[in-house]
């Protein structure tokens, strides 16, 4: 692990946790704020057949067990993507506003680094729209209200006498292919640091089809996100000289793109399951929605080499001694 020594500063123990905290109520209220959402409770464990489990890039394997009652078995979530649609639905959320809840999983096959951890936790939320809502438009200002959001809690930080990160509210917006085209010979994670450590925010648009180079610029499942209108966040952090990621939202598939997307990835047998059978028949409401790291938002306010500095989870023995050796102080 690198890190600049030099833009890494100390923080009290206890008084990282305080900082935490804050972040934490105030990024969460403002969240709902800007979005105009209410919270709402969320489950933590889903069954296979409801065709709800998020299965994220198509290839990571889900944590379950089964029930000793009935000998049901039950996965836990990797996102709610799927689940928010149909609340939007349950709680009949009206046009133009929406929900968001605490997400928090075990992703067991996800990398464990700096700023990766098998253990999740994000805020995820969900808007009801209508057809005309469905342009880059209105998911660019989306992206400003998420930034806006992000913004106010790093200066809120800072009447709490954290005088920390400065974020840059100006969003550049560049699709993938654009991106592809700018840097033609650096690999994608490239790409996506040297636009951001050059315009400090960044929203990459456009993920999960095929570019110019016969790859996608990342995988993404074929079934939530409409990938003509989808992208992630990323801010520069400089403790770690990179691109970090803090958010993946986007414009929901609808009966249209669901069928290409699933048609191109070919997943032809997930239009069994009620959420796919729902989309189709027009049954659950359109929406746009997203995935907002909490402990990644942590880390960048905070100036975190470590993202185990604002959670506590499993950490194998090289990466503690790498993080002892570095004076990295891990919860």
């Amino acid at each position: 692990m690198k890190f600049i020594k030099d833009k890494y500063k100390k923080i009290d123990i206890l008084q990282k946790q305080k900082y935490i905290k804050l972040i934490k109520d105030k990024f969460e209220q403002a969240l709902a704020k800007e979005l105009d959402l209410i919270r709402v409770s969320a489950p933590l464990v889903v069954t296979p057949q409801s065709g709800l489990q998020d299965d994220l890039s198509g290839i990571e394997r889900k944590v379950g067990f089964d029930v000793k009652k009935d000998g049901a078995y039950l996965e836990i979530v990797q996102s709610l993507a799927k689940w928010k649609r149909f609340a939007l639905k349950k709680y009949s959320i009206p046009a133009h506003t929406g929900i968001y809840t605490d997400m928090t999983a075990i992703r067991r096959d996800d990398k464990m680094d700096e700023t990766h951890s098998i253990y999740v936790d994000q805020w995820d939320w969900e808007k009801h729209i209508l057809k005309q809502n469905r342009t880059l438009d209105y998911l660019k200002q989306t992206v400003k209200d998420v930034v806006k959001a992000v913004a106010d809690t790093s200066d809120y930080l800072k009447e709490y006498g954290f005088d920390g990160v400065d974020i840059c509210k100006d969003v550049l917006f560049i699709t993938s292919q654009q991106l592809l085209d700018r840097y033609p010979h650096l690999t994608a994670t490239e790409r996506e640091y040297e636009i951001t450590k050059t315009h400090k925010t960044v929203f990459i648009m456009q993920i999960g089809g095929v570019l110019s180079d016969g790859k996608p610029h990342d995988l993404r499942a074929p079934d939530y996100d409409d990938w003509t209108m989808d992208g992630d966040l990323m801010f520069y952090h400089e403790v770690l000289d990179m691109a970090l990621e803090i958010s993946s939202m986007g414009i929901r598939v609808d009966k249209g793109s669901l069928l290409s997307q699933i048609e191109k990835s070919g997943k032809q047998e997930r239009l069994q399951y009620d959420y796919h059978k729902a989309i189709l028949s027009d049954d659950l409401p359109l929406s746009i929605g997203g995935g907002i790291g909490q402990s990644r938002l942590c880390q960048l306010l905070l100036g975190r080499a470590h993202i185990g500095e604002v959670q506590a989870s499993y950490w194998d023995e090289q990466t503690v001694k790498d993080c002892e050796q570095k004076q990295i102080e891990l919860l």
